[in-house]
């Protein structure tokens, strides 16, 4: 099974991701949800990530933090095409028998909507 990059979304601004600009271009956070489906398929589902800086960092977490870098994109600037090329080229590199093992794939840049959910088995 091969998948595909739907789109890019945030919650964070209202402007569509194409035409968004930090205030600071290289000092800035910004939470982005990636839309993965099968290719040629209709389903699809939700990860997210945090696109930051590296400057950013430091100006969040003192020299005494450990950060855990799961979850966390980093660039030097925000260059919306470049991101998008970069995530479309790993998504579309993914090829797995079971949506599980794309999913266990992408979980790696960035947290699935259903990572570790447990369905209610009642009382």
């Amino acid at each position: 099974m091969q998948v595909e990059l739907r789109y890019l979304h945030t919650p964070d601004v209202v402007d569509d991701l194409s035409v968004y600009a930090p205030q600071e271009n290289d000092n800035f956070s910004i939470l982005i949800e990636m839309v993965v489906g099968p290719k040629g398929k209709d389903g699809e589902e939700v990860f997210d990530f945090i696109l930051c800086t590296p400057k950013w960092l430091m100006n969040k977490h003192g020299k005494e933090d450990i950060i855990w870098g799961r979850h966390y994109i980093i660039v030097f600037e925000y260059n919306y095409l470049r991101l998008h090329k970069k995530l479309t080229e790993y998504v579309s590199s993914i090829e797995e028998d079971t949506w599980d093992r794309i999913t266990d794939k992408l979980s790696r840049i960035a947290h699935s909507e259903f990572e570790d959910y447990k369905p209610y088995r009642g009382s």
